[in-house]
């Protein structure tokens, strides 16, 4: 008797090909149906960070960038205006009272320059930049705090100012000279803001130490300026922002 008398003889014949054209129907059905019933899930939709400030790209969002310096700047000036240290001498005053002045015009003329409308939608209701961990209330701690932000934007301009021309180059190149316009003519107001940073940082370092304009933490050994791009900026810039956090992602990249 063979080994395999035992089984079935329905094992035994060959699958006819109505029959394996029904099965392989059937099975088509069940796995489209599984398929179906699987697109039907519910996809929980990804809840935005409400702290997370995503600046714009292009022009637009350098714009942005460079206005949040002035507001870090204007934020701690004005407070040495409305509250100077007791041993701020007359000098003093009047050259704080200055940089408010300069500032209060970068930021109001960046103002002018950005949307309005984004502008809402981006920053909400109570973003500022925070004074606390400055020490303001002496004339050391003041001078210390204005040259860290002074430094940081003098050194920031180097690097954006390039990015609006790398953008206007590329306006030309695709021929929309209405935005290659716009772009130069922005950066021309950008490059007198940058003139201003530098003479603020070396007033400012004149009054903390004379003579320290231009010393070894602001010009590198072959006599260069050290300059930042807007991450390492921004990074900086960051526990003064907290608890909102500012991404540069979009800003194009340092040429």
């Amino acid at each position: 008797m063979s080994d395999h008398s035992f089984l079935p003889a329905w094992r035994e014949q060959s699958l006819g090909r109505r029959l394996f054209l029904r099965v392989s129907a059937a099975s088509a059905a069940s796995v489209a149906l599984v398929a179906a019933g699987c697109a039907k899930d519910p996809v929980t939709p990804a809840v935005p960070d409400p702290y997370k400030l995503l600046l714009p790209a292009k022009g637009m969002g350098l714009l942005y960038y460079a206005y949040l310096m002035a507001l870090a700047q204007t934020t701690v000036y004005q407070k040495l205006v409305d509250a100077p240290p007791t041993d701020f001498t007359v000098a003093d005053r009047a050259i704080f009272a200055d940089l408010r002045d300069h500032e209060v015009v970068h930021r109001e003329t960046l103002r002018y320059l950005i949307d309005p409308t984004l502008t809402q939608q981006l920053f909400p209701t109570g973003f500022a930049f925070s004074i606390t961990s400055f020490t303001l209330t002496t004339r050391a701690g003041a001078l210390t705090a204005a040259q860290q932000l002074a430094d940081l934007v003098a050194a920031a301009y180097p690097t954006l100012l390039p990015l609006f021309t790398a953008l206007a180059d590329l306006a030309y190149a695709e021929k929309d000279t209405a935005t290659q316009t716009k772009l130069v003519n922005q950066r021309s107001v950008l490059v007198k803001v940058s003139s201003v940073q530098s003479r603020h940082a070396a007033a400012v370092r004149d009054l903390l130490m004379p003579g320290s304009f231009a010393n070894s933490t602001v010009v590198d050994a072959s006599g260069q300026l050290i300059t930042k791009t807007p991450t390492e900026v921004m990074a900086t810039l960051a526990p003064y922002f907290a608890p909102y956090v500012i991404s540069v992602v979009n800003l194009p990249l340092p040429v």
